[in-house]
């Protein structure tokens, strides 16, 4: 695996831009994975790093890891208290609302596996998510029941941190992000892996906003987006779209 593009870095925290498709450590649901970007950046750096913070593995964008763990431990504090500000570009199935804000509850995901005791019963945890529409496209090109295929852009902000919050928020309102396997359309996965030859989950965490645990300046990591993403934006028209005020 190449080295990752990394976005900021000082003696206690680095960031780098992950790209879709890796896992951010190992974990037991994909046991046969032997890369993942923790230990990647781990050999990029020459020491240690501490993970805290996590993107799906399909998501692209924004990620960060601790130099330290008392480091580690402050950042996950921030991330708990809610004071750590997260941006996604998504791309969505249908034409949303300018703006919403989601506020529907999601019950804890279980591993099967790991977890054969545990309350399946569990009322759902508050989970709060934000977003504006920044473009919408109506392409001429049937998909399902449909004549036509209609697509949102969004800005989307959690202000909460659940698993998979975003995802299982954008299905709840029917605007599902494409190229979502689990919670995704898979009619529309497909016109997109047919006619834009588009092979990944349409999820970036663009940008990351947070005062540093030390000395207390604010801190504003932007990532990127990689080509694939890129090109489909030019095709579809929206490249300014994407790079929201």
């Amino acid at each position: 695996m190449n080295p990752l593009p990394i976005l900021y870095q000082d003696e206690f925290l680095v960031a780098v831009n992950k790209p879709s498709g890796l896992l951010v450590h190992r974990t037991s649901l994909d046991r046969h994975e032997t890369e993942n970007a923790m230990h990647i950046v781990r050999d990029q750096l020459g020491k240690w790093v501490y993970p805290f913070h996590r993107l799906d593995r399909a998501t692209s964008g924004v990620l960060l890891f601790a130099l330290d763990k008392e480091m580690a431990r402050r950042m996950t504090q921030s991330f708990t208290d809610g004071t750590i500000s997260k941006t996604y570009l998504a791309v969505v199935r249908g034409f949303t609302k300018e703006s919403e804000r989601i506020d529907h509850p999601l019950k804890e995901m279980i591993d099967r596996m790991a977890c054969q005791g545990s309350d399946r019963d569990k009322p759902g945890k508050e989970a709060v998510t934000e977003y504006r529409r920044l473009a919408t496209v109506e392409l001429p090109h049937p998909v399902g029941r449909y004549a036509t295929a209609r697509y949102s852009l969004v800005k989307a902000t959690p202000l909460t941190g659940r698993n998979h919050q975003i995802r299982r928020h954008l299905k709840h309102i029917f605007h599902p992000v494409i190229g979502d396997t689990a919670y995704g359309d898979g009619k529309h996965n497909e016109f997109f892996r047919q006619q834009f030859d588009c092979r990944r989950m349409l999820l970036h965490a663009r940008e990351l906003s947070f005062v540093h645990p030390h000395g207390g300046t604010r801190l504003s990591l932007e990532a990127p987006l990689d080509t694939a993403f890129s090109a489909l934006l030019r095709v579809l028209k929206w490249d300014a779209a994407a790079c929201p005020a």
